[in-house]
């Protein structure tokens, strides 16, 4: 399986990322962990996840899925075969967004506790937070990284503004830069990554990791209707895609995917693994059914008359 270089970074990952954000919410402990131990049998190697995940879920304060994560690398002894990412700075009680450099000190404790490492291959700063400048929260991660709690450093949700003060303010003050980007990307969301973010991304060397590759679960090719929202806790979060351009990009998915004998979920994903300044889009499974599709996507190769078809039908 060919491994892709994240950023400027020694991290090679996989082209596809697993959503830890089911853990601890969709899916339980015992299934989270049949579901990590089959996603690293097959090669696959990056986990994502956050220390606010799963804390909007009925009974969680957060921290739930790093938690059932830690248990997992202490039982299995899979430390060494994954690339363990997850993020900083979204309430997890404090009553705001914060990337201040207190709050990452106390946090990324926290996170390395519930993980059960010594190391996160990854830290994220979750949301901007406007009352802190990138030398701050940048001046707080070169010492995690002095520390060896920390090995890179990314972000997400920055949009190109954003992403390229941090990038500025970094070489200004000689800080540990953001190697990595994760916006949200997927068939029907493009607008957030193309144009001046991805070639930011792609001129600077930056690794990026998407988000939310299925649209909350309507590119899989599950919500048709209405009537389908039901299906599952997240259905109520497609509803937004059920319109005449959501519809003309399934019918496209269900063309393309008769074609190779794949699924919708599959092309989907094979979509944006194929695209300019990706690095791996992060998807989530709450069974081994669903992770089968995913893994299968992998070694999807689509024809450039498919990546037409699929760009014609998404193009807003």
């Amino acid at each position: 399986m060919h491994k892709r270089r994240l950023g400027r970074t020694d991290l090679e990952i996989a082209p596809l990322v697993f959503g830890g954000n089911v853990f601890g919410w969709t899916a339980d402990e015992k299934t989270s962990f049949a579901l990590l131990d089959r996603f690293v049998d097959a090669g696959l190697d990056a986990i994502d996840t956050a220390d606010v995940y799963s804390r909007w879920a009925p009974g969680n304060s957060g921290g739930e899925s790093e938690t059932i994560i830690g248990n997992w690398l202490k039982k299995s002894g899979k430390r060494d075969k994954v690339v363990i990412i997850t993020k900083v700075g979204s309430d997890i009680g404090q009553g705001r967004v914060s990337l201040s450099p207190v709050h990452i000190e106390k946090a990324v404790d926290a996170s390395l506790k519930r993980l059960r490492t010594d190391v996160i291959d990854l830290y994220l700063s979750h949301w901007p937070d406007p009352t802190v400048t990138h030398a701050e929260t940048l001046g707080a991660y070169r010492r995690l990284i002095e520390k060896g709690k920390v090995r890179h450093v990314g972000a997400s949700n920055l949009d190109a503004g954003q992403m390229k003060a941090a990038l500025d303010a970094a070489n200004h003050h000689n800080l540990p830069r953001y190697e990595v980007l994760q916006p949200g990307y997927n068939l029907y969301d493009r607008g957030e990554f193309e144009g001046p973010l991805r070639d930011l991304c792609m001129a600077k060397e930056i690794g990026v990791i998407s988000y939310y590759g299925l649209a909350k679960g309507f590119l899989s090719g599950k919500y048709r209707s209405k009537a389908d929202l039901g299906k599952s806790p997240r259905g109520s979060s497609a509803a937004a895609y059920l319109n005449e351009r959501g519809l003309r990009i399934l019918a496209a998915l269900d063309e393309v995917s008769a074609r190779h004998g794949a699924t919708p979920a599959q092309v989907a994903l094979a979509w944006i693994m194929a695209r300019p300044g990706i690095s791996a889009p992060i998807a989530s499974a709450t069974s081994l059914d669903q992770l089968e599709s995913l893994i299968g996507a992998v070694s999807l190769e689509l024809a450039d008359a498919d990546m037409r078809r699929l760009d014609m039908a998404s193009t807003p």
